[in-house]
């Protein structure tokens, strides 16, 4: 299986990392790196989260409170956004009624 992680998901994980990085220098590093091991973890469990939005499979992340959305098309897995489990619910689900 094919990872791609499209504009608007690596848009996602440099605004985390920014986020945490100005919380502890170093964090953001982690942060990048345990978003990216999550990420890589699909290539074994994609298809196993549930549905979301109708077409978006949510995983939550292992060591920071973030959701990875993903589609399977084919042998690749599209990676579409890396959302902030905190934030309102509403503007989750208003970024994705835009696509």
């Amino acid at each position: 299986m094919k990872i791609i992680i499209t504009e608007s998901a690596a848009d996602d994980i440099a605004e985390g990392y920014l986020f945490y990085e100005k919380q502890s220098r170093g964090l953001g590093d982690y942060f990048e790196s345990s978003i990216f091991t999550d990420i890589r973890s699909l290539v074994i469990y994609s298809g196993v989260h549930e549905v979301h939005f109708g077409i978006y499979y949510r995983k939550i992340t292992k060591h920071f409170p973030y959701a990875i959305y993903y589609t399977i098309d084919g042998d690749a897995i599209r990676v579409h956004a890396v959302i902030d489990t905190r934030r309102d619910p509403a503007r989750t689900e208003s970024r994705f009624a835009q696509n």
